[in-house]
């Protein structure tokens, strides 16, 4: 596949190696020529100098027969006109942008360009290595606003249908990881021991959730 990148910032960088690497054709582009000394020697891509969404450079970096462009300088607004005009004008299919601010990225999902939220994103990662046994995001929609987390649900609910557990915790399941299988439940769904159980919550509610799940249900005490 042929991938352009516009941003050889750190993050920009490591995906050209990561894709040059494994076979496809990557061409990167970024205002400074200083930039592309992150890609290294091995690099064999193209590497453009210019403005990421100035027509110009675009076909330069052969845009129009890209299969997936990937906006990833420091500036938002960059990024979202780099994307828009890959999409609308050269009709690449796959195309994400990163993006500082949050609730900008709400904002770019209602007009089809998928984003990543660099600070929730980030969050995450760091909570993963701090408290790897947390109550953290398993995966978070470009915005931040949604996430999904696995319940650590109380013994008690061993039995008991999900909806209960879903009651208790005002929780809504997407899906449980049972004897490693994924599955859907159902009304009919009763909490098995060994289940993996994750919910779709509001971000801003996880700390509040988490410290409900953890509680003895009070019926059990």
């Amino acid at each position: 596949m042929h991938i352009v990148i516009m941003g050889c910032g750190r993050v920009g960088s490591s995906l050209a190696r990561l894709l040059d690497q494994r076979g496809h054709s990557v061409a990167v582009i970024d205002r400074e020529v200083s930039s592309f000394r992150r890609l290294g020697p091995d690099f064999k891509g193209q590497q453009v100098v210019g403005v990421g969404f100035d027509r110009n450079t675009m076909i330069e970096a052969r845009v129009p027969e890209a299969h997936a462009f990937a906006a990833v300088s420091s500036g938002d607004n960059s990024n979202i006109i780099a994307a828009r005009v890959a999409r609308e004008q050269f009709g690449v299919t796959t195309v994400v942008a990163r993006i500082y601010d949050p609730k900008r990225a709400q904002v770019y999902e209602r007009l089809g360009i998928p984003t990543v939220a660099t600070v929730p994103w980030t969050t995450d990662r760091l909570l993963r290595a701090i408290i790897p046994d947390g109550l953290i995001s398993e995966w978070r929609d470009p915005s931040g606003t949604v996430t999904v987390v696995q319940v650590p649900y109380h013994p008690h609910w061993l039995g008991k249908p999900l909806t209960e557990l879903e009651a208790d915790l005002e929780m809504r399941t997407a899906f449980i990881v049972r004897f490693g299988a994924g599955i859907l439940p159902t009304s009919e769904t009763v909490v098995q021991q060994g289940d993996l159980v994750y919910a779709i919550v509001l971000a801003d509610d996880v700390t509040r959730f988490a410290a409900s799940a953890l509680e003895v249900p009070e019926e059990s005490l």
